[in-house]
């Protein structure tokens, strides 16, 4: 009786196709993050019946509603932080931990925020304890205050608003960095702390993933 083996993708293949076809043609412009990004598996980081997916253009199911965000997406993001290796991120949305993973190439330490329980056990296996990053359990919209402050926030995913509380948590003229859901639109958007307030900028319209808990209130009508 003979017995077949279902062949595996070439992920190293696939993984240098992403950097070549979707990272380096889409202004994913920082070498740093792009040798990141070239070194991380992200076949690690997705349930085993979606390894094929893991380098496709677009999200991947993770289960429980949630997914993992885009190469695009989550390349602009960190390209436009302007990171340094001195840096300090809040990372909102870690998901499976694809991104702080990739962080951890490329800043001192990455507190990483994940309210699904289930991706909170995926994220910390497939991180294998790395050493600076570190994945807290939490609702998403309220950040991690005890290692306040940060140097950088980054969403990974869209969001409708970004809260006072999550920003709060970031030094005066901190970056700030995610995805926003404008109209139905999603669009990645950077601005800075200041003493005198907040605001964003969109400098891409990007597909992202969506996170749970950041709805804006319903308003009323009479």
């Amino acid at each position: 009786m003979t017995m077949t083996m279902e062949r595996q993708p070439d992920f190293a293949a696939l993984r240098t196709a992403m950097v070549a076809s979707q990272l380096r043609t889409n202004a994913v412009s920082d070498a740093r993050v792009v040798a990141a990004m070239a070194n991380v598996p992200r076949e690690r980081f997705v349930p085993a019946d979606q390894a094929p997916f893991a380098y496709r253009d677009g999200l991947v199911e993770l289960g429980g509603g949630r997914s993992l965000n885009l190469p695009i997406a989550t390349g602009r993001l960190l390209t436009e932080a302007r990171l340094t290796s001195y840096d300090r991120v809040l990372l909102i949305g870690a998901a499976s931990g694809y991104t702080a993973a990739v962080l951890a190439e490329l800043v001192a330490a990455v507190v990483a925020v994940e309210s699904d329980p289930a991706l909170v056990a995926m994220a910390r296996a497939a991180l294998g304890g790395e050493d600076r990053v570190t994945i807290v359990e939490s609702p998403l919209e309220h950040g991690h205050p005890a290692d306040a402050p940060y140097d950088v926030l980054i969403i990974d995913g869209a969001v409708e608003q970004v809260p006072e509380t999550l920003v709060t948590q970031v030094h005066p003229a901190g970056r700030v960095l995610g995805g926003l859901v404008d109209r139905g639109v999603t669009r990645l958007a950077a601005g800075r702390r200041s003493e005198g307030g907040f605001a964003l900028l969109d400098f891409a319209d990007v597909e992202c993933c969506r996170l749970p808990g950041f709805a804006k209130p319903a308003r009323f009508t009479f």
